[in-house]
């Protein structure tokens, strides 16, 4: 199929390399950049069953792009550009030379399992990375992964589907749930939260089907295969294949475990117990690999064996002699983890504190004249003012990374000026949060929150409705973060000031009932699906009392239910 349309006139559609229910995936070219580039297609109406409006679904899809392209690693592919195109959303991207890992098992299945576990770890790297920012990729399967010819692997989607998936478990018109069930975590299965051990467990699946030729939970309808994920245990992979290590098959079993706290803590972790069973480096090009096949294009343990080589079938780049005629002989290792990026993970910091990040650099006011070139001028004192000013200028216009750094660099300058607990610094702290929080950084947003939360509960009380806000806000980075726990203790925490417990000042029973709401699906997440149920069945009554029948919100809660005991019955 060949394409013609322009996109944005700029992005000349060429051939389509994917399709889905939801859109299409074309090689197209980039005339302003003269480059050849993948654009993904997206039609609103197929999406989330049409419950938002086409605006709103097109700033998610936007803002969910420009979180994923902050996220700087090779194993992730690169977004260019993302928009609305009359009817369609498009996200412009990095054009990924190679086969995805499904074509490639398909080919090759089932794999050896020292290359399941090169793929397996170099995906850890990705995820790795991707949580610390913290992104949930939600949708990690076989398509969405590239094998390229050198034998590293990149993942695709990132991001995109936490807009086209907002329920993975939503049924579409002819039955067929939004998702991939083959590879969907109970708890996602259950429309409940999900976190990074949503992606483990998915990571489980995909290792299963590379060691074993299929994937651990299949049938003949996306409802049994869910049903299956929630209520049975996997064959474990050693029965059909022997030779399979035992550690590696633990491992596999532990991602695959029904509940979260049953899993890895971290793709980090996960890591750290596949790195002995990774190939040993030292293998020269055309060679015997350690799976006992000749090392060439599209083996996956390739940047193990020879980190940094160069592509195979393809010349060496000019230069020097020295340069480009390769040593013969191993490569020296100087120790057990070879040094790819995509190998090794950087261990995300402990606890919700910030990212550890380069400070932005100072916002200063530009200079009314330039001082004579003798002088030497004083520093520059930061113009508050007109920083406000840019912030409110830059999120009119929705560069929201940019108003996060102009705020993130003025708060110690305006703290020294006006006084940490003056007015000023306030509104620019609770700006800061939100600006955080509208960019996705919640893990950077929640100490700003918590600060806020002690500073403002210390002069008015914990029932002001201020403070109750911050706490809310602060639940949701949790949430965000994956941390379903801490979140699920604090909405907890925050439900009987919303309920009239604490006298009819802070009272709000419409929130009241979206905090209840995200109970249960934080009860699903941590796996107690009986409580989950049961604040179901409460919420529903209630909510059909506040808003009738037909709201949303009762709506919801009536299809959650309904597909829980679809689940359970088979």
């Amino acid at each position: 199929m060949s394409g013609g349309r322009v996109v944005a006139d700029r992005y000349e559609l060429a051939t389509v390399i994917g399709q889905g229910g939801m859109g299409q995936v074309w090689t197209a070219y980039d005339r302003r950049l003269d480059r050849r580039v993948a654009v993904k297609l997206v039609r609103p109406d197929r999406v989330a069953g049409g419950r938002d409006s086409a605006d709103e679904l097109h700033r998610r899809f936007v803002r969910e792009c420009r979180v994923t392209a902050q996220v700087d690693h090779p194993g992730l592919v690169t977004v260019h550009d993302a928009g609305g195109d009359h009817d369609d959303l498009y996200l412009v991207m990095q054009y990924v030379e190679g086969s995805d890992l499904a074509d490639h098992l398909a080919g090759h299945g089932p794999y050896p399992w020292p290359w399941a576990v090169a793929v397996a770890a170099q995906l850890c790297a990705v995820l790795s990375a991707v949580h610390a920012v913290p992104i949930v990729h939600r949708d990690l399967k076989p398509r969405n992964v590239m094998v390229r010819p050198d034998g590293t692997v990149t993942v695709l989607d990132l991001g995109v589907a936490s807009v086209l998936d907002t329920d993975a478990t939503r049924l579409t018109h002819t039955g067929a749930p939004i998702g991939s069930p083959a590879y969907m975590a109970p708890e996602q299965a259950m429309g409940g939260a999900v976190g990074p051990y949503t992606d483990l467990y998915a990571l489980g699946v995909v290792l299963y089907e590379l060691l074993s030729g299929d994937v651990p939970f299949a049938g003949s309808t996306a409802l049994g295969v869910l049903h299956r994920h929630l209520y049975e245990q996997p064959r474990p992979v050693r029965l059909v294949r022997p030779e399979i290590p035992a550690p590696l098959e633990a491992l596999v079993l532990r991602l695959l475990a029904k509940d979260p706290q049953d899993r890895p803590a971290s793709a980090q972790e996960v890591y750290e117990e596949l790195a002995p069973l990774l190939p040993a480096r030292g293998v020269p090009a055309g060679g015997v690999t350690a799976v006992g096949g000749p090392a060439g294009p599209l083996d996956p343990t390739r940047p193990f064996l020879r980190p940094h080589a160069p592509w195979p079938d393809r010349p060496p780049a000019p230069g020097p002699v020295s340069a480009a005629v390769p040593v013969p002989g191993p490569v020296p290792a100087p120790g057990p983890v070879p040094a790819f990026v995509p190998a090794t993970p950087s261990t995300p910091p402990a606890g919700p504190g910030p990212l550890p990040a380069a400070a932005p650099p100072a916002y200063r006011a530009p200079a009314p004249h330039t001082p004579p070139p003798a002088a030497v001028p004083p520093p520059a004192r930061p113009d508050v003012a007109a920083a406000v000013d840019d912030v409110k200028r830059l999120l009119g216009e929705g560069r929201i990374t940019q108003a996060v750094d102009i705020l993130g660099s003025i708060l110690p300058a305006a703290a020294a000026q006006h006084g940490e607990r003056s007015p000023v610094v306030r509104i620019l702290r609770k700006q800061y949060a939100a600006t955080l929080m509208a960019d996705g950084q919640y893990r950077r947003a929640l100490p700003e929150l918590r600060r806020l939360v002690e500073d403002r509960a210390g002069e008015t009380g914990p029932a002001d409705t201020q403070v109750l806000q911050f706490r809310h806000d602060a639940a949701q980075c949790l949430e965000q973060l994956g941390e379903a726990g801490a979140a699920l203790a604090e909405y907890r925490a925050l439900l009987p000031y919303y309920e009239n417990a604490y006298g009819p000042v802070t009272a709000d029973p419409g929130r009241a009932l979206d905090i209840r709401h995200r109970i249960g699906q934080l009860l699903l997440a941590i796996g107690d699906h009986t409580a989950g149920r049961a604040q179901f069945q409460a919420l529903l009554y209630d909510a059909e009392r506040a808003y009738g029948p037909h709201h949303p919100l009762p709506t919801d809660v009536r299809r959650r239910l309904s597909h829980q005991r679809h689940l359970r019955g088979g």
